[in-house]
């Protein structure tokens, strides 16, 4: 594995673990679940090279990176503050955020919270959209059948659960999710009494775009930090709406890119639409989608997506 500048960031009560690497303007990636900085081990070089100073933070809860024990500490204000801390110590006024999976919506977040900070906005996975209050993690809406939003909601279980075997289960996530999946068997009914791991697939070859390499890494990163703080992202679904009701009606102004791939189960979520996010994102350059990628696409198909990013962010140089 490439030898990377590390830095250890202290903001806004808590230490991050940062690649920051490049000369140029400021560009922040941010990972999801259950993932580290590692992510975007294909797109650091290609952006540096490009002229751009990029920071990849593990972000709180993950990896190298402080994990706080309260729930509350994985707030949407404090994962944002998190995002203009990293710049504020880099001594950045503006930057450019680009997430994936839940750093999607953080990114998405962080522009609108801080308007005045954020020049351009990528998502990657997750479209922008607000939700009502329980329509996620009440296990009502979804009859009899296993959301693993709500399985998520009780802490310990899902650690319990992911950390019997910590190779096992990351390779099972990344490959059930993956391009190279069988189409729909994240969506597969089960029960609600289900694990989350019931009915996926462990395949004998890993997914497309991980080597054994990358996956002996991953294990490394949560064999330190454990799940809990990953996990407690989600359990601050509803909260994030109850904080942010002056959101409500507010839209993204900022020049916005989403890149997704084509199987991505993300795209098949309640409440998520494509087609409209131009109303809340009305600045919005472009949807990419890639194809028969899945939702790990910044590694299934990286190529694809740093000439999406790299012809995004050429006027932000």
């Amino acid at each position: 594995m490439k030898e990377r500048n590390f830095r250890t960031i202290k903001t806004n009560g808590v230490s991050l673990k940062t690649v920051v690497e490049g000369t140029g303007p400021l560009v922040i990636l941010l990972h999801g679940w259950p993932q580290c900085w590692y992510l975007w081990r294909h797109q650091i070089d290609p952006l540096v090279e490009a002229g751009f100073q990029v920071a990849v933070p593990d972000q709180r809860g993950y990896g190298g990176s402080d994990a706080p024990e309260e729930i509350n500490a994985y707030d949407i204000i404090h994962l944002t503050g998190d995002v203009v801390g990293i710049a504020d110590a880099l001594e950045y006024e503006t930057f450019t955020v680009i997430g994936h999976d839940w750093g999607a919506p953080v990114a998405w977040n962080t522009a609108l919270l801080y308007e005045e900070r954020v020049n351009a906005v990528v998502g990657m996975s997750v479209p922008y959209f607000r939700y009502p209050i329980g329509a996620l993690t009440n296990q009502e809406n979804f009859g009899d059948n296993f959301w693993y939003m709500v399985y998520f909601q009780e802490p310990g279980i899902a650690e319990a659960e992911f950390e019997a075997d910590i190779r096992r289960s990351l390779r099972m996530i990344y490959a059930s999710v993956s391009g190279s999946a069988p189409e729909g068997i994240f969506f597969n009914p089960k029960p609600s009494t289900s694990g989350f791991l019931d009915g996926l697939i462990d395949p004998e070859q890993q997914p497309l775009g991980v080597t054994q390499e990358d996956l002996d890494y991953y294990v490394e990163q949560y064999k330190r930090s454990g799940f809990r703080g990953g996990l407690n992202w989600y359990r601050n679904i509803d909260r994030n709406m109850e904080m942010t009701p002056d959101l409500k009606d507010k839209k993204i102004s900022q020049p916005a890119l989403f890149i997704a791939g084509e199987k991505d189960l993300v795209l098949k979520f309640p409440g998520v639409s494509l087609d409209g996010m131009t109303e809340w994102v009305p600045n919005l350059k472009g949807q990419v989608i890639i194809k028969n990628a899945g939702h790990w696409v910044s590694v299934e198909y990286p190529e694809a997506v740093n000439e999406a990013l790299l012809g995004f962010l050429k006027d932000f140089r």
